[in-house]
């Protein structure tokens, strides 16, 4: 019984590796990435050959990991909330196709959006697709819960949601292993038609989904990971689901909690444990992370006499994570006696680093463009997303992922000229290829720059899946050879690069431009294993 110590992100590594695992499929996403970077360093993963490969966006990751458990192998996949949105087709589906091997889905939240474009609560594609869900309070659970899920996966044949959030993921604390299981042998479907969904197929698959339902509920009665701890003082009963159960518990370190707690990290709802609380306490406080899920369910459409308290009220704020303080708050508890903290480093917004490619390539974008004005430069999520920010004020929007090269076509499509797209060398492999199809099924007057630095760098220098291929993948689709253009992103190219931008501005089609020097990091890195890229 090895203990170690581990990032929530790393507990859910290594318990699904400790748990038969043979591969990972995900993309990186601020804040899930460390699951699958903890794999691809682990020793047991390399020796077991557990695949471990970042995938080309979360949709197919999805579809890599049905593959994979169609084989009747143990499988994870990986991502952050917004991927989840890449992944739903898929996912939703999943639902109905089942699962042979095993299959989690671990999904990280950002509430706070410390790191996202919007705030986000799976628990509610889990609830749709009316699946179990599994949402870990601590880092030990979050290992248990790997075998735990893949068992809860196997017993009903579906895939299982697992839910995190931002602090837990990158959070570390004491994990105790368990035994190292073996992987499962390949074996496929024993219903040759389990993955079909032609309609005479899918709807029988969802009345057995439906019909499942209440043993779902029986399931969740006997998790270990939902309980009931009775207390003294009725007045309020709290509800704590997942990391909010931790929060929770911070505020009674010295003191034993009176009220009597539901912690739930099993979901659907235990029902009767509900029911309990609800009937015994005069209100109710409901603690979860992200949208007031259970909150709404407790209320009911019609209204509940009962005196619920949480999100919905301000008991809790409506946006933002939850916070010990913010908790001990709602429980009325006053304040944390501490110290205040000083402020040792001035607060500073992010900023690209010195030496980065993309000064230089918003430095030849902008000049190129004086002659228009502000707001024909469609961007995406990237490290080049900063090129918003003063002193380059370089881009207008930043949407989703492909986003800029769609909504660049849709602006040329109602007449803006110039129409400008930004898009970074892993986000173009993810989901800008289809949006660059349209723009050459449409004939469309656009610039199409494609900043290419070798890399993944916004989330930690993974490799990108288009990394050699870009002109070939631009030429494939349809995009003329002499209208795709390479520059090198210098200061002493500066004239040159301006040049080849007002060419292609001025060239009534599709311009697909590739800035191309590696990020600085990626220069170190190699550097530091001695070899050169």
């Amino acid at each position: 019984m090895k203990k170690l110590v581990l990032l929530g992100n790393e507990a859910i590594a290594q318990g699904a590796i400790d748990s038969g695992l043979s591969g990972a499929f995900g993309y990186p996403g601020t804040p899930s990435t460390e699951i699958i970077e903890y794999i691809q360093r682990s020793p047991e993963a390399e020796e077991r050959k557990i695949h471990k490969i970042w995938s080309a966006n979360e949709k197919t990751a999805m579809e890599e990991a049905l593959g994979m458990s169609y084989a009747g192998k143990r499988v994870l996949v990986t991502m952050k909330h917004v991927g989840l949105n890449v992944a739903a087709d898929a996912f939703m589906n999943s639902a109905l196709t089942g699962a042979n091997g095993g299959i989690i889905v671990a999904v990280a939240d950002d509430p706070s959006m410390h790191s996202s474009q919007n705030e986000q609560d799976s628990r509610v594609y889990g609830k749709f697709a009316m699946m179990n869900i599994l949402e870990p309070s601590n880092q030990q659970e979050a290992y248990d819960m790997q075998r735990y899920g893949f068992e809860l996966s196997e017993k009903f044949n579906l895939p299982v949601l697992l839910r995190i959030t931002t602090r837990l993921s990158h959070s570390r604390a004491d994990v105790v292993r368990g035994e190292l299981l073996s992987e499962n042998k390949l074996s496929m479907p024993k219903d040759p038609n389990q993955f079909m969904l032609l309609p005479a197929f899918a709807r029988v698959k969802y009345k057995k989904l439906l019909a499942l339902q209440p043993e779902y509920d029986k399931v969740s009665e006997e998790s270990p990971f939902n309980n009931f701890t009775d207390g003294k003082d009725k007045s309020v009963g709290i509800i704590a689901c997942g990391l909010a159960y931790n929060y929770l518990m911070e505020n009674y370190q010295d003191n034993e909690c009176l009220h009597p707690i539901l912690k739930i990290s099993h979901y659907p709802i235990p029902r009767k444990m509900v029911e309990k609380i609800t009937s015994e306490c005069d209100s109710i406080l409901v603690l979860e992370e992200g949208m007031p899920l259970i909150e709404e369910m407790l209320k009911g459409y019609l209204g509940n006499p009962l005196n619920i308290k949480g999100r919905l009220d301000g008991t809790v704020p409506r946006d933002g994570e939850l916070n010990p303080t913010i908790v001990r708050k709602a429980l009325g508890l006053g304040q944390f006696k501490s110290n205040p903290i000083p402020e040792i480093v001035e607060k500073r917004p992010p900023a690209l680093c010195r030496g980065c490619p993309h000064i230089d390539s918003y430095k030849a974008l902008n000049t190129s463009l004086e002659k228009y004005g502000k707001g024909h430069v469609f961007s995406d999520i990237g490290c080049y997303t900063l090129g918003f920010l003063p002193p380059y004020n370089a881009i207008s929007t930043c949407v989703d992922m492909g986003a800029s090269i769609t909504m660049a076509v849709g602006a040329a499509s109602a007449g803006l000229f110039p129409s400008v797209a930004v898009i970074g060398d892993s986000t173009f492999g993810h989901s800008g290829l289809t949006g660059l199809l349209d723009a050459v099924t449409h004939k469309s007057n656009v610039v199409i720059i494609i900043v290419d630095n070798d890399t993944t760098a916004m989330t930690g220098m993974q490799d990108s899946v288009v990394t050699g291929m870009i002109e070939d993948i631009c030429e494939g689709i349809g995009v003329e050879k002499e209208h795709i253009r390479i520059f090198n992103p210098l200061p002493n190219k500066h004239d040159e690069n301006v040049k080849i931008i007002e060419e292609e501005i001025n060239y009534n089609g599709v311009s697909v431009i590739i800035p191309r020097r590696p990020c600085i990091h990626v220069i170190g890195k190699n550097k530091k294993a001695g070899g050169k890229k």
